[in-house]
C-alpha cells in the first residue's frame, strides 16, 4: 500500500457564540441574492472574478480530481455569438421542447428566449465539467463524481460573487455544447453552466417570489 503525504490541518477554532454570529451575518447577505437580467455598463475589477475562481477551486471534488474549467469571456464579439446560439436553442425550447406545464410555471418569472444580458452584463462565466483528466505525459485518467464536484464549485463561485457586491443569473441553454465550438474547449469537457455576472442597472426589479421556510426545507433528527 502507498503511504501518502499527510499536513496538518489549518483550522481557525471559534467559540459557539462567534461562529452562530458569523452564520447569520453570511445567512444575511446570501437571502438578498437574486437573479438580475438587467445590467449596467459597470465592470466588475479582473481581480474580484480571479478570487471568485480561486474560491471555486477550493471546492470538494471526488478523488480530488478538480474536474472543472471556467472560461471568462469579456470579448464583445464572443459574447455575440455566444447569444445568437443561446437564442437560437432558447427559441427551439419556447416553441418545441418545453411543456406547457413547464411554460406555465416559468410564466411568473417574465422569461423568454430573448437574452440580452448575456452582451450587456460585465462578463460570461463558463464553466466546463471534465469528464477526464490528463497527467503530463498525456494519459487519460477518469475523473469521479464530476457532476456533484462542479455542481458544488459552482455555487461557491456564485456565493463568493454575491458576498463580492456582484450580481448574477444562471443559464442553462440546452443543449449547450455550442460553447464548446466558440469557446474552443476539447470535446470531452461537458458545458455544464453559463453563469452572467455584473452590477444591476439602478431601474432593476425582480420577480416578487419567496423562499421556502427551513422547517419547509430540512429534517433534523436528534
Amino acid at each position: 500500500m502507498t503511504n501518502f503525504p499527510f499536513v496538518p490541518l489549518d483550522f481557525c477554532f471559534s467559540n459557539d457564540e462567534t461562529i452562530a454570529e458569523r452564520s447569520k451575518d453570511f445567512f444575511n447577505r446570501m437571502e438578498s441574492r437574486r437573479t438580475v437580467r438587467d445590467y449596467s455598463p459597470r465592470k466588475i475589477p479582473k481581480t474580484v472574478i480571479e478570487n471568485a475562481i480561486r474560491t471555486a477551486g477550493t471546492a470538494p471534488s471526488g478523488a480530488n480530481m478538480q474536474p472543472w474549467h471556467f472560461v471568462v469571456v469579456t470579448e464583445p464579439g464572443t459574447r455575440t455569438r455566444i447569444r445568437e446560439a443561446a437564442e437560437a436553442e432558447e427559441r427551439e425550447f419556447y416553441t418545441h421542447r418545453a411543456s406547457r406545464e413547464w411554460l406555465d410555471a416559468l410564466a411568473p418569472l417574465g422569461t423568454n428566449e430573448d437574452k440580452p444580458f448575456l452582451e450587456s452584463a460585465s462578463c460570461l462565466i463558463a464553466i466546463f465539467l471534465k469528464k477526464f483528466s490528463y497527467t503530463e505525459n498525456g494519459k487519460k485518467l477518469k475523473n469521479y463524481y464530476p457532476t456533484e464536484s462542479v455542481g458544488i464549485a459552482s455555487g461557491l463561485l456564485i456565493a463568493a460573487l454575491h458576498y463580492a457586491g456582484v450580481a448574477m443569473l444562471t443559464h442553462t441553454p440546452s443543449p449547450m455544447r455550442f460553447l464548446n465550438e466558440i469557446l474552443e474547449r476539447p470535446k470531452d469537457e461537458r458545458p455544464y453552466l453559463l453563469l452572467v455576472a455584473g452590477f444591476p442597472m439602478k431601474d432593476a426589479a425582480v420577480p416578487d417570489i419567496s423562499r421556502y421556510d427551513l422547517k419547509d426545507i430540512a429534517t433534523f433528527v436528534e
